[in-house]
């Protein structure tokens, strides 16, 4: 009886030490992470005063009466997106430099995938599924390369400034949209948005459909179809024939006729030869170069549902 009683005081003394030792090893709570600033954005708006960022107050992120807005009521104002700015405002010793904000600081050391993780906190919903592994996902584009939240309306959100964000980065799609023929974007008619989804997408070039056709009958139902006599490249991908951010030749081709139409007509039926300069004996263009090209006869080039239309004449 007596050793199995001082059995039971020795486990109970370890499990108690254990306890203790445990505990002691457990971060206080004052340790369990950075620090925050004591008076928050009433301390960061005694340096950063300029309109580039109070502006803030004038969109949805700056809105005192919105639960959901970093500055609604207990939420971290300025450090609910900066992060802990604690070290920031503390003054630096003689010599050495202030430290950054650990979010969009001037010489923040996160990652674009962890400034990512900050935006997603709260619009994870809006994003949608499709971001993780998307195109700007894995080239490490951050929310903050296309999003102004301190603007009091987001370029990017608005269709006539939208381009000047995305041309940024995509050079080749600006210099196209200088062309003559052109989509209504440089005329800011039209956003990169009613094409393409920025935050990802189940078709190639995200693109807002599953196919570029789907895409491209958004605004041009007309050429839907289902039609009688239907031109098979018309219905497989309007980008065969069409250079859609932009061409030198009419209706955004991506050739002049003939050339274009020579592609896949050429040596087969009519014409038996493709067509050049020297059409006629005389070394003039030949007739049938002239103003539309083959759509001199060919006009329904994108189909037709008259029942003699066999050759997209009618």
């Amino acid at each position: 009886m007596r050793k199995s009683l001082l059995t039971a005081l020795f486990l109970a003394a370890v499990a108690a030490n254990s306890i203790s030792i445990s505990v002691a090893e457990e971060p206080s709570a004052g340790q369990a992470g950075p620090e925050y600033s004591r008076r928050g954005a009433d301390t960061c708006l005694g340096c950063h005063d300029d309109k580039a960022v109070t502006n803030i107050f004038l969109g949805v992120h700056g809105q005192p009466g919105d639960s959901r807005s970093p500055f609604g009521q207990g939420q971290l104002q300025c450090e609910a997106c900066h992060g802990p700015g604690g070290e920031h405002v503390k003054l630096p010793a003689r010599g050495e430099p202030r430290p950054s904000v650990p979010y969009w600081g001037h010489d923040s050391s996160a990652s674009a995938r962890e400034h990512n993780q900050m935006c997603l906190a709260c619009h994870d919903k809006h994003v949608g599924l499709h971001w993780a592994g998307s195109t700007h996902d894995v080239e490490d584009v951050n929310c903050g390369e296309c999003h102004n939240p301190h603007a009091s309306t987001d370029p990017v959100l608005k269709t006539n400034l939208q381009a000047q964000v995305c041309y940024q980065c995509h050079l080749e799609q600006k210099a196209d949209e200088n062309k003559p023929y052109v989509h209504p974007i440089e005329a800011r008619r039209m956003a990169c948005t009613a094409c393409h989804a920025p935050h990802g997408s189940t078709s190639d070039h995200l693109l807002v459909r599953n196919t570029t056709n789907e895409t491209c009958y958004t605004c041009h139902q007309d050429k839907r179809g289902p039609l009688l006599w239907e031109h098979a490249p018309v219905t497989e991908d309007c980008t065969y024939c069409h250079q859609p951010h932009g061409s030198v030749h009419p209706a955004l081709l991506t050739k002049q006729p003939p050339l274009l139409c020579q592609q896949c007509h050429s040596q087969s039926g009519h014409p038996s030869v493709s067509y050049g300069t020297g059409g006629l004996a005389d070394g003039n263009p030949s007739v049938y170069l002239l103003s539309g090209s083959c759509m001199n006869c060919h006009t329904q080039v994108h189909g037709s549902n008259h029942p003699s239309g066999a050759n997209l004449t009618r």
